[in-house]
């Protein structure tokens, strides 16, 4: 039985930290004595001591045999896997290396429209073939939400020689689908089923939260342990269970992405993560649900806001769970978008929200957050309700539904052979029926809108352009001013 007490890779990092020694080794600011002095004023010189390459104690990333190897069999049996890795570029390497590890050129993989740009990223970097379909989508809030058993089954059905199916769960908005349903769906076509849990590291935890993916039947999943948890940004873990993914060839794609220089700082930082969740996750899930229930029973009760709540979720689309950390409320009962609405609350009332979209902003309520940032979060928002309404209600807008269900049969060629294809810059004016030859999205939550080997429509730009003209951010493209794109030469 393993002891969860232990931090064995924080505990080798400290040790090799504190030891007296002249370094002659990588990297150059040798134990903060070359570090900036803003930089050392902002941050401390005790942590550049622990910033340490691979020494002889420290293990390696990449062939762990020491205590990285111990750290991650210690996450494992934590988070309910069979083999985890630890990853310091972020979930995205994990969910490349997914797919990298299950298709290769030429090969489908079954998946929703709103997935991560790391999942289109995957499709270029492996060659795989992307079967897209539509998730459910609810016109009321103008939110795509989870797929549904009978969707994947559909899919599976007329492309029964897919290798792979990926899903995401939870959604950012924290809506989960019948995972279990899903798995078993897969597994009658013996292929594996991936998840991109980046946003449910915390599920494992407390009974009050849904289901992880890995017990409810997934054969990989990622999770982004800094995002939910209290790993250091960009710290991530990916996890299988089962016999249906080659292990080996998780490895060989993690050895192909992540640096070759992984920051122990991070990958200690998870090992920390992961002994405060096994020894008191409950504890601090518990109080964070309570934490949540306090802002969402407040807020719901301010004129012109609501909240996504699972009562309305269940009864229109079946899903099973609703992650209650996360926290959206729809602010166009107030006349405001959720970008005016987000502008507002962070310069009026210094509150912050995760990310804005037209009518709704979504904030993540964690085991750091405390009362107080709820009071001002409650706060905020009822100032916001009294003194910022406007009487002109904005125009509800479904054209997230319709460009999706138009780029989900757009695809002209795979994303790889658009993304190396030879490529020009074309005005926006340009653009239309042409095939888009980079990632476009808008930033959070970094669901791309094109991706290479789409074929660009006015849909696609006329909601690319409402997004901008509302506050959003546009990223992954050559021009974040969206006045060109990059497209296919003819």
């Amino acid at each position: 039985m393993l002891n969860q007490n232990q931090i064995p890779l924080l505990d080798a990092l400290k040790a090799n930290a504190a030891r007296p020694h002249a370094p002659f080794y990588t990297p150059g600011h040798k134990l903060g004595e070359g570090i900036s002095q803003p930089l050392a004023d902002l941050l401390g010189k005790a942590v550049f001591r622990a910033d340490l390459t691979e020494l002889a104690d420290l293990d390696n990333l990449f062939a762990p045999q020491g205590v990285i190897q111990e750290a991650q069999q210690l996450a494992a049996a934590a988070f309910g896997a069979s083999q985890t890795w630890f990853l310091v570029n972020g979930s995205t390497c994990g969910i490349e290396a997914a797919i990298l590890a299950t298709c290769g050129t030429g090969d489908k993989i079954i998946l929703p429209r709103n997935v991560h740009s790391s999942a289109i990223a995957g499709l270029i970097l492996s060659g795989a073939i992307p079967i897209f379909f539509n998730p459910e989508y609810d016109p009321v809030l103008d939110i795509a939400h989870s797929i549904t058993p009978n969707t994947l089954q559909s899919a599976l059905q007329l492309h029964p020689d897919a290798k792979a199916v990926l899903t995401v769960y939870p959604t950012y908005y924290g809506v989960c689908g019948d995972l279990r349903a899903i798995a078993n769906i897969t597994h009658q076509y013996n292929i594996p089923l991936l998840v991109d849990e980046a946003h449910g590291a915390h599920f494992a935890f407390h009974p009050e939260l849904p289901t992880p993916a890995l017990a409810a039947g997934a054969d990989l999943t990622v999770q982004s342990i800094h995002k939910v948890l209290g790993a250091m940004t960009q710290a991530s873990m990916l996890h299988v269970r089962g016999n249906r993914i080659d292990c080996d060839r998780i490895t060989k794609a993690l050895q192909l992405l992540q640096s070759t220089s992984p920051s122990y700082l991070l990958l200690a930082s998870l090992d920390a993560a992961r002994q405060q969740m096994a020894l008191y996750g409950k504890m601090l899930m518990s109080r964070t649900l309570q934490l949540a229930d306090e802002a969402r029973t407040k807020i719901s009760q301010i004129p012109g806001l609501s909240v996504l709540e699972m009562p309305q979720l269940e009864k229109s689309f079946g899903f099973i769970a609703l992650d209650k950390t996360r926290l959206t409320v729809t602010v166009s009962g107030l006349g405001l978008t959720g970008f005016e609405a987000d502008e507002i609350l962070d310069e009026k009332f210094a509150v912050t929200a995760e990310f804005a979209s037209l009518q709704h902003l979504t904030f993540i309520i964690s085991l750091g957050n405390t009362s107080a940032d709820i009071e001002q979060l409650v706060q905020a928002f009822t100032t916001l309700a009294k003194e910022y309404r406007r009487t002109n209600l904005i125009v509800k807008s479904h054209l997230w539904h319709e460009l999706f269900t138009i780029q989900c049969h757009a695809l002209c060629c795979s994303p790889r052979e658009a993304f190396f294809a030879i490529s020009e810059i074309l005005p926006l004016t340009k653009a239309n029926k042409r095939i888009c030859a980079e990632i476009v999205c808008p930033y959070p939550p970094g669901i791309p809108v094109l991706m290479p080997g789409e074929v660009i429509t006015k849909p696609v730009l006329d909601y690319l352009q409402q997004i901008q003209a509302m506050g959003g951010l546009i990223s992954g493209c050559t021009d974040n001013s969206l006045r060109t794109l990059k497209v296919v030469k003819e």
